[in-house]
């Protein structure tokens, strides 16, 4: 965490370590650190966390001296938690979701069928809408159980540290995508990589339809 005070930056890593470390975005900043910052700096309520639900909103009550308030509506709502489950006679191996998954729980490699890894998967949602033939769908595995009733603290932690390592990764110098892990040779200029990716797209896509047809 960068920026701020001392003091800031002392609330802001309580208030992080108190989230469910899903990365899911929902709250509306880009991953769950982000979320704590803005906390911290008085820039976001403590009520736009819906999985951590009624119980998250209480605990970061408790640790930032604020109200408890209600859930917003605006940032969805608290509900039994989900893992993506991928219609493997589907997937055409296009690898966007690889990219999308915050906590790397899907395995596969270009042009192969993919699969959720379930004890590493948060329920984040982020892999549903890149997918461009819709195989993957949710099932919820908690019945009736939400929020901390649904997640624990070891699952958060286990989260955080794969999302840490994923950022890591990807943003590390000379980082390639899943879809050139198995060439050789030069690595293709960023450009280069979009064009690849999205012929490769294309031609899975008219594939697909063709065996849906």
């Amino acid at each position: 965490m960068n920026g701020g005070s001392p003091s800031e930056l002392l609330l802001a890593g309580r208030i992080h370590a108190a989230l469910p470390q899903t990365q899911c975005t929902r709250c509306g900043y880009p991953d769950c650190s982000a979320y704590a910052q803005a906390i911290a700096s008085k820039q976001a309520g403590i009520n736009q966390c819906p999985p951590g639900g009624a119980e998250g909103i209480t605990r970061l009550a408790a640790i930032t001296g604020q109200p408890v308030l209600p859930l917003a509506p605006s940032n969805g709502l608290e509900t039994p938690r989900s893992v993506a489950i991928i219609d493997e006679a589907w997937c055409i191996g296009c690898t966007l979701c690889l990219d999308a998954c915050p906590t790397d729980a899907i395995m596969g490699s270009n042009k192969l069928m993919h699969t959720v890894i379930e004890p590493y998967c948060t329920g984040c949602e982020l892999c549903i809408p890149v997918c461009p033939v819709d195989c993957i769908s949710l099932e919820n595995v908690t019945g009736n159980h939400t929020g901390w009733d649904a997640w624990s603290s070891a699952q958060a932690e286990e989260a955080r540290i794969r999302y840490e390592f994923h950022s890591k990764r990807r943003n590390s110098p000379g980082s390639r995508g899943p879809e050139t892990l198995e060439e050789t040779g030069p690595v293709p200029a960023p450009a280069d990589l979009e064009d690849k990716k999205r012929s490769v797209i294309e031609a899975a896509l008219a594939r697909a339809r063709t065996k849906r047809g």
